[in-house]
């Protein structure tokens, strides 16, 4: 017999001008891991946050019941009184406090007022011990990484006595070795009765780890599987309503002189001068190809890219880049749009975007002199120009004046590469282009690059996704600890074999 820890029912969530949730239903049974998918926008988020109270009751029509009785939460304090906690999945820690500090934040451990320092690192460690962690509770945030940060938050939430724990795209920025010490964590909480909601793109995790998955399309409940009835297949069929026969879309190349080449090209750490991030590499990428960068986190693959645009990245920076056969300045970031380069950041929210202004204003702040007339900004000539972008790249939006970080993020992405297409470069630079994106917004990305690649550009990709190189590149270029250490036609190609340059490229450098 079931027994059911969560019900929301008809759960409707209105915006102005947009039905975010339409009469969503979801059953959530006591000690299950629940995941939940669906495209950027669908509506999981929103409903997530109407769960825990960030929208308070009032603001929504429907019902939610936790633990057989009904809840009305006026704000995210009501909701983990009861044991539900959510983690976002931009981690809410203060970088400059420490571990312990940053636990207990809310959730002091005080006596009559009085933070007890003691009780916090004592419960602190006891707290690390379970998420696997043995730093020191005194370590600053901003001390540790990414991985161990994200296990940080889940100890917050074990502090709070949890029942019901949500993840919302846990490990989006986390390496491979990390993500998977994530979800081997979640099953172990699951073996000790911990009920969790999951929300993911990475489909091949959901299998590993969900008992149920629901499916949520245009703000509306689709479908409810069992573990058994799983299959990749089947969710993107339920979440882009359509079948994708092929993930990524056909192109017949037409490549032509090289237009880009790297020669030589070294790095050093920009506060350890003494320790060599790029050594020596060389590369090249011809008009119209598609070339891509496959290494493990750490290789060095974006602050290769940072270092070629306008030296973003490192110090003592040596080697020559040629565009169209000719040596090309870049020592600035202005000088490298001025050579025909544009790179498109992995961190699109921090360095991408500016997430506070509207669309119109993202898409074309890489060429302002492209809306302006005698060093005035042509306001008409800058709205047709963002609507013409809009239109090209597919942005979902209210209009040219939504703000930007109101988008989900494949539309985010795509204002990103609008951006840079209005800049108009020879040479587009993409880092992790589809990161942290639902599978019908990664096909749309994917056409447009080929679309560009159509038009003559070089377009040089980096992705942690192998599958995602095999499936768009014509070349694949293997990075590992800062060397080249392999080069592979996109044809001949295969994840065995760009791992086996990678370990044959270690063994070389251990030698």
């Amino acid at each position: 017999m079931s027994d059911t820890i969560l019900e929301m029912r008809d759960i409707t969530k209105t915006f102005p001008g947009v039905k975010a949730l339409s009469n969503v239903n979801l059953n959530v049974e006591r000690g299950e891991i629940h995941a939940i998918v669906g495209e950027n926008g669908a509506g999981k988020s929103t409903l997530m946050k109407v769960l825990s109270g960030v929208y308070p009751f009032g603001s929504y029509s429907g019902d939610i019941q936790f633990e057989g009785k009904e809840c009305r939460f006026n704000g995210i304090h009501d909701s983990e009184k009861l044991g539900i906690v959510i983690i976002h999945q931009e981690l809410a820690l203060v970088p400059m406090l420490s571990i312990a500090e940053n636990m207990f934040l809310g959730n002091e451990q005080a006596r009559l007022g009085i933070i007890d320092w003691d009780v916090a690192r004592r419960r602190a460690k006891e707290l690390l011990r379970k998420v696997g962690l043995r730093e020191d509770p005194d370590t600053l945030i901003t001390n540790i990484g990414t991985g161990k940060q994200q296990l940080v938050e889940i100890a917050k939430a074990l502090a709070k006595d949890v029942k019901l724990l949500i993840l919302d795209e846990p490990t989006a920025s986390l390496s491979e070795k990390d993500s998977q010490a994530l979800l081997d964590l979640l099953l172990e909480f699951k073996k000790q009765g911990m009920t969790a909601i999951l929300i993911s793109h990475k489909l091949n995790e959901v299998k590993k780890v969900a008992d149920r998955v629901t499916v949520i399309r245009d703000g509306q409940t689709i479908e409810t599987m069992d573990r058994e009835d799983v299959t990749e297949d089947r969710i993107i069929t339920s979440m882009v309503g359509r079948t994708m026969e092929d993930r990524y879309p056909s192109r017949e190349p037409k490549i032509g002189e090289t237009i880009f080449e790297v020669k030589d090209w070294s790095v050093y750490h920009p506060l350890h001068p003494d320790r060599q991030i790029i050594k020596g590499i060389n590369l090249h990428l011809k008009k119209g190809e598609v070339v891509g960068i496959a290494g493990l986190m750490g290789a060095g693959r974006t602050e290769f890219a940072m270092s070629v645009f306008g030296r973003a990245y490192g110090a003592n920076v040596t080697g020559e880049v040629y565009v169209h056969g000719k040596r090309a300045d870049t020592a600035t970031v202005g000088k490298a749009v001025a050579a025909g380069l544009a790179y498109a950041t992995e961190d699109r929210k921090t360095y991408g975007l500016n997430l506070i202004d509207h669309i119109k204003h993202n898409v074309t702040i890489a060429n302002l002199p492209g809306v302006s007339r005698s060093g005035v900004i042509d306001d008409m000539g800058e709205l047709k120009v963002a609507n013409e972008y809009r239109k090209k790249t597919n942005i979902r939006s209210s209009s040219v004046y939504q703000i930007t970080g109101n988008l989900s993020g494949g539309n985010q992405q795509k204002v990103v590469l609008s951006k840079w297409l209005f800049a108009n470069p020879d040479v587009l630079i993409l880092d992790e282009p589809t990161r942290g994106i639902d599978v019908g917004a990664k096909y749309e990305i994917y056409a447009i690059i080929n679309k560009l690649a159509g038009e003559g550009k070089g377009i040089l990709v980096i992705s942690s996704e192998m599958p995602e190189l095999l499936g768009i590149c014509d070349r694949i270029y293997v990075l590992n600890e800062g060397r080249i250490v392999g080069e592979l036609a996109g044809h001949e190609a295969s994840q065995e074999k760009i791992m086996r340059a990678i370990v044959r490229g270690e063994e070389k450098a251990a030698s």
